[in-house]
């Protein structure tokens, strides 16, 4: 097999990846909150009820701004039904998840929660945009962020918050476009509403940073169409239009679902087009970017069935896919796709962080600990950070049924400040090796720190709670930087993260 080859010259980047790109999402769905990163009763639990297992996790992972509360729980969320004394706070049906909320972690511990984080992790708040609109936006926005003098900012003190939550990047509204959106809108209100919204948001704050919701996929009927009318409202209003795409295989096409992040470098090409010609049209000097704040791998096609047999339970267990060697490659691809589009894609969210569809998963009263998707996200964010080189692949390809002739390797690299450059690359091969070779021009590079792969002889193996450390990162032999190319052998069906300094 000839090999894959790529140029890396500090002369052609794409952009510079902002810390938001590795983002995720708690939505009041299943047990993401409930039993995942809040349960009193356990035995980790510190004294706000947030499980500490939980937290060293996800500061591993590496996450920054985490969006909240939702997601399709959004659309009914009455935000003042989360704040104040626990014990007086009202059940609520959701009727996103056919779920009871109980309202016992809200807006004050999310704040708490991401204070524990550590201060790379950033709040970004979605306002419900379905079933309420301008005004109570606006009192949200007075409870978390005026400093104090008035009675919502009051009571935020009142509530035991003498600081402001200082929450500068907010949603407006969730995947409006979506019939099964509990106040679904055309475009043209939504785009309408969410003007509104925007700009008597920013009457209180002019340097909020404000999104708003583009397409829920790709595969949408009213796609771009419904991104144009939204901006023709919003442009000179908002920073970002939002994207949404999950990834499964479907009808037993691997080939197909290997190359996922085809269609979501397609996706982010086609709105960027749609966002520039809008701006253009309206003779504009502003440039609005990209917020991909729900992606991930997700089994879709067994959710219906799940919630439609619920009766309305607490955290229920719902969407816990159990991800395997496969469903790591893929996601790590869709990394990849990110970051080769850091110049636009500026904020991101892997949809979720624990429990739920998440790289984090915990046992009630138990263990918490590491699904195979954890590892190419970790390590992408602790290695993914600074600029990103322009990869232009020269690679064999292999045919898949919805994307046609495919590359078999997917790759991008990361220039950090100290001139150390990771290359991320994935071999989509599920049978052979893949040679790969990298001319580094201009680049003061000499030797291989480390090259790590995710792969395993069974590409269905995963972590669970009886087997939590199947599969982990290995270390990979024979990776060499020898007169300025780099030379590596990718395994069958990996991800892998190959360090030169």
């Amino acid at each position: 097999m000839r090999s894959a080859r790529f140029t890396l010259d500090p002369a052609f980047t794409v952009g510079t990846v902002d810390p938001r790109l590795f983002g995720s999402f708690v939505e009041h769905l299943g047990r993401c909150v409930y039993t995942g990163i809040f349960e009193p009763d356990h035995p980790s639990a510190d004294d706000s009820g947030l499980r500490t297992d939980v937290l060293e996790l996800v500061r591993e992972l590496g996450v920054t701004a985490i969006r909240y509360p939702g997601g399709n729980f959004v659309s009914g969320y009455k935000w003042e039904d989360s704040v104040g004394p626990v014990e007086e706070r009202p059940r609520r049906l959701d009727l996103a998840w056919r779920s009871t909320e109980t309202n016992r972690f809200g807006l004050s511990e999310y704040i708490a929660f991401l204070k524990k984080i550590g201060p790379q992790a950033e709040p970004m708040m979605a306002v419900n945009l379905g079933t309420r609109g301008v005004a109570e936006a606006l009192e949200l926005q007075e409870y978390a962020n005026h400093p104090s003098g008035t009675a919502l900012s009051d009571l935020r003190i009142a509530h035991g918050d003498k600081d402001p939550f200082g929450i500068r990047l907010w949603c407006l509204g969730n995947e409006m476009d979506g019939p099964w959106q509990t106040g679904h809108k055309t475009a043209a209100e939504y785009g309408r509403l969410a003007a509104e919204t925007a700009r008597a948001m920013r009457q209180i704050d002019p340097h909020l940073e404000l999104v708003a919701c583009g397409s829920s996929g790709q595969s949408m009927a009213t796609f771009a169409e419904w991104e144009a009318t939204v901006l023709q409202e919003t442009y000179d209003l908002v920073d970002h239009i939002s994207l949404h795409a999950y990834y499964e295989p479907l009808d037993g096409d691997i080939d197909s679902f290997l190359a996922s992040a085809v269609d979501m470098e397609s996706f982010i090409e086609n709105v960027v087009a749609t966002c520039d010609h809008v701006g253009a049209r309206l003779k504009s000097k502003k440039k609005v970017n990209l917020s991909f704040d729900e992606w991930n791998v997700w089994y879709m096609s067994r959710t219906d069935a799940q919630v439609s047999a619920l009766d309305w339970p607490e955290a229920p267990r719902l969407l816990e896919d159990n991800y395997s060697v496969l469903d790591a490659v893929v996601f790590g691809s869709l990394l990849i796709a990110l970051l080769r589009h850091a110049d636009r894609v500026t904020v991101a969210c892997l949809a979720q962080l624990v429990n739920v569809i998440a790289p984090i998963m915990t046992e009630p009263g138990g263990p918490a600990w590491r699904q195979t998707t954890f590892f190419p996200f970790a390590q992408a964010s602790k290695y993914g950070r600074g600029q990103v080189l322009d990869v232009r692949v020269d690679s064999p390809t292999y045919p898949t049924g919805k994307y046609g002739e495919t590359d078999l390797l997917h790759a991008t690299a990361v220039r950090a400040e100290d001139g150390t450059v990771t290359v991320f690359a994935v071999n989509r091969s599920r049978t052979e090796p893949l040679p790969l070779e990298v001319a580094l021009a201009g680049l003061d590079l000499t030797r291989v720190v480390e090259h790590s792969a995710l792969a395993d002889a069974d590409p269905d193996a995963r972590n669970t709670l009886t087997d939590p450390e199947r599969v982990t990162p290995h270390p990979v032999e024979g990776a060499t930087l020898t007169d300025g190319t780099l030379t590596a052998t990718l395994e069958p069906l990996s991800w892998n993260v190959i360090r030169l300094a």
